[in-house]
């Protein structure tokens, strides 16, 4: 059994198309390191511009990711294009049927 996970990204200024780079190969990245599961990944944007990305670690995988050379370093390109922002910040999170625009990547 995995857990699922929803992460918001707000693209640093000029930083989107980077962004949107970064989190094309994201979960990509992370099968390929046994961490993430075959569950299809969802990308979609939210009102004010955020990214928001959906997927599934493998059971336990997050504490291996935190300590992987390879996460680490992915994560700090994510550093340099956006900032993670909480869910409760979303214009949508106040919505009874938060609606978001699809990202195909």
């Amino acid at each position: 059994m995995g857990e699922m996970v929803i992460v918001a990204y707000r693209p640093k200024p000029g930083q989107e198309q980077a962004l949107l780079e970064l989190t094309r190969h994201h979960v990509t990245a992370l099968r390929r390191l046994g961490l993430a599961t075959d569950r299809p990944a969802l990308t979609m944007r939210s009102r004010d511009g955020v990214i928001v990305e959906i997927f599934e670690w493998h059971d336990g995988a997050i504490h291996t990711a935190h300590a992987h050379p390879d996460v680490l370093a992915m994560w700090e390109h994510y550093a340099v294009v956006c900032d993670y922002v909480p869910l409760n910040e979303l214009p949508e999170s106040r919505d009874m049927f938060a609606q978001f625009e699809p990202i195909d990547l």
